[in-house]
């Protein structure tokens, strides 16, 4: 169980909001949380990855809702936060984990493919924190943002990318002053090479991937369940006083990458 590390219960009483959560790091991270007890409403553009994903939570003794919403859609957002609140009563946890992804060298980048990427990953991660505010500041609430490390340097094909995320690291900081007054923690995890995400398997070639590999200080690649640990407890009381951080989680690889 991914949770065994942490006390049983640890997030009894909480209601999680997760966008992208049928699948991938954002999956796992919202199974994660209902192993500690948290409640989860699962958020994405496609009701067929929700409906598997809350199922399985189920069969596991968990709650979970499925929540059909693209975050790009302000109103659809604030409908699915309406729709967690009818269901569950509150919201005390936010996980922004809905994101889009290609390679692409700039040279060959559209206008319109940069537009959705960041549409989604950095808009989309602001449309749910604004609409999720007024149930957060009731609960002294908690944002967890999923970013990445692809800007930490220059990445070439992830312009796109690179530039959403880094804006996802701003908003994790300036809501982190901003909405401290409130009680509201804002933390975002920036995860390495994960090698059990569709990302590595469809955007890796293998010889790209042989040389991450050797760059990772750890020796290893991540796994989905290294990034649910961490979530776990950044959403916990236990990270009462994390307020703006944003956290590598990826073996030492960026730091090495320079």
């Amino acid at each position: 169980m991914n949770s065994s590390f942490f006390a049983d219960g640890l997030l009894n009483g909480r209601v999680a909001f997760v966008t992208g959560g049928g699948t991938g790091i954002t999956g796992g991270v919202a199974r994660a949380l209902t192993e500690a007890g948290a409640r989860v409403a699962l958020v994405s553009r496609r009701a067929e990855h929700l409906e598997p994903a809350a199922a399985l939570i189920r069969e596991k003794g968990g709650e979970a809702l499925a929540v059909p919403a693209d975050v790009r859609d302000d109103a659809q957002i604030e409908r699915a936060i309406a729709a967690t609140v009818e269901a569950y009563g509150r919201i005390d946890v936010v996980v922004n984990g809905a994101a889009g992804n290609f390679l692409c060298p700039a040279e060959e980048l559209s206008p319109n493919g940069f537009g959705t990427v960041v549409d989604i990953d950095l808009k989309g991660t602001f449309n749910v924190c604004r609409a999720a505010f007024a149930e957060l500041k009731k609960n002294r609430g908690s944002i967890l943002n999923i970013s990445a490390t692809l800007h930490y340097g220059g990445t070439p094909q992830q312009l796109h990318v690179s530039a959403a995320k880094a804006g996802v690291d701003a908003l994790t900081r300036n809501l982190a002053v901003e909405w401290g007054a409130y009680g509201i923690r804002v933390n975002a995890i920036a995860p390495g090479p994960i090698e059990d995400t569709e990302g590595m398997k469809r955007l890796v070639p293998p010889e790209i991937k042989a040389r991450l590999l050797r760059r990772i200080p750890l020796g290893r690649f991540g796994m989905i369940k290294d990034i649910e640990h961490c979530a776990v407890f950044i959403c916990s009381d236990a990270a009462s006083f994390i307020n703006g951080a944003v956290i590598a989680v990826d073996g030492g690889h960026w730091l090495n990458n320079q």
